[in-house]
């Protein structure tokens, strides 16, 4: 959580806010897209009550008296027109108005039934718009070798192995970013630490072994700053690898490899060792779950979209595919 919310919150938003990034674990960008959700409805909430002048700039309303008197009077009816005041007026997508819609639900349940704090939940029936669900952009399996090919200078070992352990193992930014020595097990396995810090072990193939041993061999071991001393990759500045190095190096082999201005990112390459393992690896869905760390099912299932060549295929498989008439 950032520290200019910590001064800027009211108590009651405070201690949510806590409560979810200590017990919950929740990420820190979690937090904070909470924090801003609900800093707006806020704002809308004492605007509509008329606790502040209607001429104020919104973007000034200052959120310190909102306490659990002011919420008490919150209706659903209120949060309905806050999500058609977020649509219609701030212009937010069907995809942000869903992110506000499910912080309302868990700041109202945290003040009813883990608190106590209200006794009625006005946002317990509360519904999502509805979000057009778009396949993840990924890399063809032809590009994801053209990126590979495209590696050179003089951490070509590290960003090969980088690139390797992104499109295999599908790993999060945040979590390739923070891999250590130790989470490099003799079983062929590594350890991941994920959002809210959850841990779980996927494993290695031979690509994943070979990309690592190679690295290892030239990895710098002098002149390492302490604190950095038993993380994976090592900048050229001596220190962990850092999330912004990770996503320009990323950038700059797309680019090399033709596959530059794409909308391609650190992200999808992992939504890429996704597709690649269900559509070419007939990963079973749930295996799949396991393996990106996922929280539920459905998160997982917008990578069951099925390729052109796939439904050829099974066009083409049925039995009477080759019949010809008389």
């Amino acid at each position: 959580m950032k520290h200019e919310i910590l001064l800027s919150a009211p108590p009651i938003l405070k201690d949510f806010l806590t409560y979810n990034e200590t017990i919950k674990g929740k990420s820190s960008r979690s937090v904070d897209e909470y924090y801003l959700d609900l800093q707006t409805f806020f704002r809308y909430l004492l605007l509509i009550r008329g606790k502040v002048d209607k001429h104020t700039d919104f973007e000034k309303i200052s959120i310190d008296c909102v306490d659990a008197e002011l919420l008490s009077t919150v209706t659903i009816s209120d949060l309905y027109a806050f999500i058609v005041f977020c649509k219609d007026v701030r212009n937010n997508s069907a995809a942000t108005r869903a992110r506000k819609t499910s912080t309302l639900r868990i700041f109202f349940k945290y003040l009813t039934s883990q608190i106590h704090l209200l006794e009625v939940n006005p946002a317990e029936l509360l519904d999502s718009p509805k979000v057009k669900q778009s396949l993840p952009k990924h890399l063809t399996l032809e590009d994801s070798l053209e990126l590979l090919n495209s590696v050179e200078g003089p951490y070509k070992e590290r960003d090969y192995c980088i690139l390797t352990l992104f499109l295999n193992c599908g790993m999060r930014l945040s979590e390739l970013c923070g891999l250590n020595l130790s989470d490099i097990h003799s079983d062929g396995t590594l350890r991941l630490l994920g959002k809210g810090n959850k841990e779980r072990i996927v494993y290695l193939n031979d690509a994943c072994t070979e990309a690592i041993k190679a690295y290892m061999a030239v990895r710098p071991n002098d002149d390492i700053v302490f604190t950095d001393r038993n993380a994976l990759f090592i900048s050229r500045n001596k220190r962990r690898i850092s999330n912004k190095t990770v996503q320009h190096l990323v950038k700059t082999y797309l680019e090399k490899a033709g596959l530059g201005g794409q909308g391609y990112s650190t992200h999808k390459l992992r939504h890429t060792a996704a597709t690649l393992m269900y559509q070419h690896g007939n990963v079973d869905i749930r295996v799949l779950k396991d393996i990106l760390g996922h929280a539920n099912l459905g998160t997982t299932q917008i990578y069951t979209h099925i390729s052109n060549q796939q439904i050829k295929n099974a066009i083409d498989s049925n039995p009477l595919s080759k019949t010809k008439p008389k």
